[in-house]
Formats: C-alpha cells, structure tokens, sequence
C-alpha cells in the first residue's frame, strides 16, 4: 500500500493510521463507501463483491477510529451485521486515548424495521443506540428499548454529540447517505473505488433526490494497493 498524495511513500500501519487521524476536539461525520470503476456499490445485491484487502484494512481502520457507527437498518439487514467488534490492539489503543473499547453502534430505522432480535443488537458490547421517527409503532419502540436507547431522528447527530459520540462514522447505505447530505451533515468522504466493471444495475452511493446546493469537498488523500484506489474528501476548513 503506498501513499501517492499529499506525498508519495508505501505505508505501514503506523502510517496509515496517521493519514486517517482527525481532530477528536472537532465533531465530525465520515461516510465510508466502497464503489466500482463504473459507480456500482454492490455485487450480487451486497458490497462484499467490491471489497479488496486494502479495503478492509481501512474499514477497520476507520471503525477502530469512531466513537459512534452509523448505519440505516436496511444495510445493516442487507450486510448482515453482527456486534460490533475490535481486536485486542485496537482497543487497548482506545482505551489509552481515554475512549471506550468498542464504539457504540447507532442504527437508523424510522419504520424500526430491524427486529430487537438482531445479533447487531442484542450481542453488541455496548448498548447500542437506534434513530427513529417520532411516529414509529408504539409497541416497535417499546420492544427495541429493551435491547437499546431509542432517540428521534430530527437532528440526531447534535443528539449523538451530547452523549460524548463526536467521531461518528457512517456505512450507508445509500439513502441515509442523501438525507445527510441534505441537512449539510457530511463532513468528509472516505471512498474505496474497486477496479471492476459492474454494469447498469447497481445503485450509486447516494439515493434520493438531487441536492439543491452542491458542495465541493477537498481531496485529501489518495492511497494506492494493487490497483484499488482509497480516497479521503473533506470539508475545506477540516483538511490537515
């Protein structure tokens, strides 16, 4: 794995870890994607196609980072999420940065869709935290509070800041990903482009309507592995 900007260098651990580091005195969302040449986000219905070693190394990289990982209850279905997890050296390095030892996982369901028999839930480390609407069916909430704190959706990720959550990092899927953007929510993109041709059929990283106000977003690094390409965007104001 080697660096190619801001500088040109291969990359140990330690060194790529320091290229993903952000300001922890700063709340930030980091969206996490990885897509096709040709835009796809899925194979066969499910990411795991796209997915290279380099990818996967930065995925844990990044979630070993968080405080809070966000995800829309339909990817963590469709992905079949488990609890979230960390080896041993990650989470001995949180705890001497004085975090927990896993991050707490945040799933977004207005509908509660994601049953509170979920292993993502029921055998997460930390109680888990689930963003849903005002609206969601009574006895929905009711089961899901029993395995999980239950916050509205309006503005929740002011709601995961006060609880200490600063670092969240999000993993779609593609329509939670638009309506962050919306609200002007994103502050930085880390996307993995896989050098494979999918076709016509995939979605893209985002779903929903056009936003009204393009933003433009600073490159801040590109990292090179056997042909996958690992590209870090950000607000202009929190590039270092």
């Amino acid at each position: 794995m080697r660096a190619l900007l801001p500088f040109s260098a291969e990359l140990d651990d330690t060194a790529l870890e320091k290229l993903y580091a952000t300001d922890r005195s700063v709340p930030r969302l980091r969206m996490n994607f990885v897509a096709s040449v040709d835009g796809g986000v899925s194979v066969d219905g499910v990411s795991a196609g796209l997915q290279s070693p380099a990818d996967n190394r930065v995925f844990k990289l990044l979630r070993g980072w968080c405080d809070g990982l966000v995800v829309a209850a339909g990817t963590a279905l469709a992905e079949d999420y488990g609890p979230v997890t960390l080896d041993a050296g990650r989470r001995a390095r949180r705890e001497a940065l004085g975090l927990a030892p896993v991050p707490t996982l945040v799933v977004v369901s207005g509908s509660l869709s994601i049953p509170p028999t979920h292993a993502s839930l029921v055998k997460a480390p930390v109680r888990p935290i689930v963003v849903t609407s005002p609206d969601a069916p009574a006895d929905k909430r009711r089961a899901i509070e029993a395995v999980a704190d239950v916050i509205d959706d309006a503005d929740f990720t002011a709601a995961l800041h006060e609880r200490g959550l600063s670092q969240l990092l999000c993993e779609g899927g593609p329509r939670l990903f638009a309506s962050l953007t919306a609200a002007d929510g994103v502050d930085e993109i880390c996307l993995t482009i896989s050098p494979q041709l999918t076709g016509g059929g995939p979605g893209r990283i985002s779903a929903g309507p056009p936003s009204p106000d393009p933003r433009s977003l600073a490159l801040a690094h590109v990292v090179e592995d056997a042909g996958v390409l690992l590209l870090r965007y950000c607000r202009p104001s929190l590039l270092h």
